[in-house]
């Protein structure tokens, strides 16, 4: 079941899509005084959303936060919980936040131009970037980066579109994605089944009502679910229909749980030739061979990767449900092949995917290895 009887036949009320640029409001707890919201498009004029975190010190070392595709800035900011941004405040650095065009507090993965990850490589980031670079002078720039903003930064890295950088945390996955077996197939039958009835798959039942085209894939999702719930159970049991699972569902604080609707958007069905793509060649590799205005990014970022110029620490949770060991696997290959890189790679026991920074206990589980990583580099 995934919806309990309430005695009432009235259907669920539909929320418009949003079809205007505008950024939801982020939620926080901190001073409003300290949150900079920074008007700011990418390379190609695509409006994106750029949070500065005002620490009170001129001289501080600058992180930039990377989200994961259909997440936003909101992960690092959650009020619930100590956050990321807590921890870094407190150990003296300058967050910035960057929502890049995969961010459910932008419409983008609903309505809009299509992109790929080509897109966010090389405008999104590297824009970020050097808007950054601008206000901060010479003060070091770190960046903390999440799945697919991790996946699409190693791709900007490799192009040597953001040279210079003091250190990078990847977490979930990097330079060679690997997904299960039923995960990979189910997104292959998913593009290909459903690419001409629905163009993305939502998270929140509310939003499109329960007699709607997307009703079976809830109904799916909630097969075997432990949790009531249907956006748990779309996200939890099922990841969007591909049978992997984004969180351990123990890790998420009531409130948390309760703010999954809000916390991750839609996924766009239009993105996965290019994940797809991705996840076979087990590797970031760029998706325009043609068109000339992608011509910097390699076709192969593996191949191109004697060009990070950064230490980077590869993180995951060792019950990662969605991309399996590709951190380890990332290391390993690395360390055959570039082993002049100063790559190192840890793995936070028990944790998942997104609990690594959505969790009640991240704080103590999981950023202590990121502020060890970053102290001796600034």
């Amino acid at each position: 079941m995934i919806f309990k009887a309430t005695g009432t036949s009235t259907r669920p009320t539909l929320r418009k899509v949003r079809t205007t640029t505008a950024l939801r409001p982020l939620r926080h707890r901190l001073d409003p005084t300290r949150v900079e919201e920074i008007p700011f498009r990418a390379g190609d004029g695509v409006r994106l959303g750029l949070t500065r975190v005002d620490s009170g010190e001129a001289d501080r070392p600058a992180v930039l936060l990377l989200h994961g595709h259909t997440a936003s800035a909101d992960m690092f900011l959650l009020p619930e919980t100590r956050n990321l941004v807590d921890v870094l405040l407190d150990d003296g650095y300058e967050p910035w936040l960057l929502d890049w065009r995969g961010s459910c507090r932008l419409p983008y993965n609903e309505t809009g131009q299509k992109y790929t990850y080509d897109d966010v490589a090389l405008y999104d980031i590297p824009e970020a970037v050097a808007h950054i670079r601008a206000r901060i002078g010479d003060r070091p720039l770190f960046v903390v980066a999440h799945c697919i903003g991790s996946l699409t930064l190693s791709l900007s890295m490799t192009a040597g579109l953001v040279p210079g950088l003091a250190g990078v945390v990847s977490q979930g996955v990097f330079l060679t994605p690997k997904l299960a077996g039923r995960t990979s197939l189910r997104m292959s039958l998913a593009g290909e089944l459903l690419k001409s009835r629905i163009d993305h798959i939502p998270v929140d039942i509310r939003k499109v009502g329960l007699w709607s085209k997307y009703t079976p894939l809830f109904a799916l999702a909630s097969r075997k679910a432990s949790c009531p719930d249907p956006t748990c159970q779309i996200l939890h049991n099922s990841a969007w229909g591909t049978g992997a699972s984004l969180f351990v569902h123990e890790h998420l604080t009531e409130t948390t749980h309760d703010r999954l609707a809000e916390l991750l958007g839609p996924a766009p069905l239009w993105i996965l030739p290019h994940l797809r793509r991705i996840e076979l060649a087990r590797t970031v590799v760029r998706w325009h061979d043609t068109d000339l205005r992608y011509r910097s990014l390699p076709p192969n970022a593996l191949d191109a990767a004697a060009r990070i110029d950064t230490p980077v620490l590869l993180l995951s949770g060792s019950e990662n449900g969605l991309w399996q060991d590709s951190q380890k696997l990332c290391h390993d290959v690395l360390a055959h092949r570039q082993p002049q890189l100063d790559v190192t790679y840890t793995e936070i026991p028990g944790y998942g995917h997104l609990d690594t920074f959505l969790g009640r206990g991240a704080a103590l589980d999981v950023f202590g290895h990121i502020l060890d990583f970053l102290g001796p580099l600034r």
